[in-house]
């Protein structure tokens, strides 16, 4: 079966390339189109990528550009402020995926999709590393028969710098950010100052310096689970393989507590880690949404609809496929 390219805005960049390397591992023949601002950056992209043209996406003209140029999916792996490429979506009715919104900005989006609420699936993709926290963590909670608190604790390589795009988001989010969205006890707060500061334990044990962060994974994790208390924070310092003379590498530590199925007191500490860091991470994600959305796979495509990333993706397979790259969720002894 035969697709239209799929079209990456931002596809020059790091988490782009990554993006492309992971549906290239399962879907060599899917056509990509790399959009960026510099042409000759994209074309450079798209010759390294293979089966890829570059483009320079046109954000003011009603269909970006591209004329009658059909599309299967469009990926914006940057922040979108115009959402011109959503509105572009929505008319051909096709589906689309942003990662670098934050958490007190999507009343836009939300807003765009309600008014044409059948056109195409529409995936709000900024979870942390797109589905990392959230597949894991809700597999996991399975041994749960009531949740009543998840811990997450994301440690970035201070080397793992993500390229120009990432650290430009990242700026934004923390400028227009400073308060971290949180669950305590049944009440949605927003944590702020000494109250945001947290200390967390890496994958070996190294106290880690920390920062609420408003991370949508939040809001996800206790709709799903219904748990009273959720909170999400983010360190940067050295991962526990580089610690041991390795690479870097990308940590999230995930703590659940609640009573199991017998009705008594469980308590898990597990830790998400991928070899390449958070890029490699992210694209595989970005990947498997991918196939889901359009029917890669040979499954029919998912439905119109607004969707988290852990909605579409599958556990096994997504945790299938994070062994195939080397990575793994470990199980760690409680503190």
């Amino acid at each position: 079966m035969s697709f239209n390219p799929i079209l990456l805005l931002g596809g020059s960049g790091s988490i782009g390339k990554q993006t492309a390397r992971a549906l290239r591992a399962t879907y060599p023949d899917v056509p990509l189109l790399i959009g960026g601002r510099d042409l000759t950056r994209a074309q450079r992209a798209a010759a390294e990528i293979g089966n890829a043209q570059a483009i320079v996406p046109d954000m003011n003209a009603a269909e970006l550009g591209l004329e009658d140029k059909q599309i299967s999916a469009v990926v914006v792996l940057y922040k979108d402020h115009s959402l011109a490429s959503l509105r572009f979506a929505l008319a051909r009715g096709i589906p689309h995926l942003s990662i670098s919104s934050g958490v007190f900005e999507i009343a836009p989006e939300v807003a765009s999709f309600m008014q044409s609420p059948t056109a195409s699936a529409v995936v709000l993709g900024y979870e942390w590393l797109v589905g990392a926290t959230t597949v894991p963590a809700l597999h996991l909670s399975k041994s749960f028969a009531q949740v009543d608190e998840i811990r997450i604790g994301a440690l970035v390589d201070e080397q793992d710098t993500g390229g120009p795009a990432v650290a430009e988001d990242f700026e934004y989010l923390s400028r227009l950010m400073p308060a971290a969205l949180s669950r305590r006890n049944g009440n949605w707060i927003w944590r702020e100052g000494d109250e945001a500061n947290v200390t967390f334990s890496a994958l070996d044990g190294s106290k880690i310096d920390a920062a609420g962060f408003s991370s949508i994974d939040v809001t996800g994790l206790a709709a799903a689970t219904g748990a009273p208390s959720v909170q999400f924070n983010l360190g940067k310092g050295i991962s526990s393989s580089r610690r041991k003379g390795g690479a870097l590498s990308t940590e999230i530590l995930l703590d659940l507590s609640g009573r199991d199925h017998t009705g008594q007191t469980l308590r898990t500490r597990h830790a998400v880690v991928h070899p390449g860091g958070a890029a490699p991470l992210t694209g595989m994600g970005i990947a498997l949404l991918l196939e889901r959305l359009i029917g890669l796979d040979g499954q029919p495509p998912v439905t119109p609809g607004l969707y988290f990333p852990y909605q579409i993706l599958d556990a096994s397979h997504y945790l299938a496929r994070l062994a195939q790259e080397g990575g793994e969720v470990v199980q760690l002894p409680l503190p």
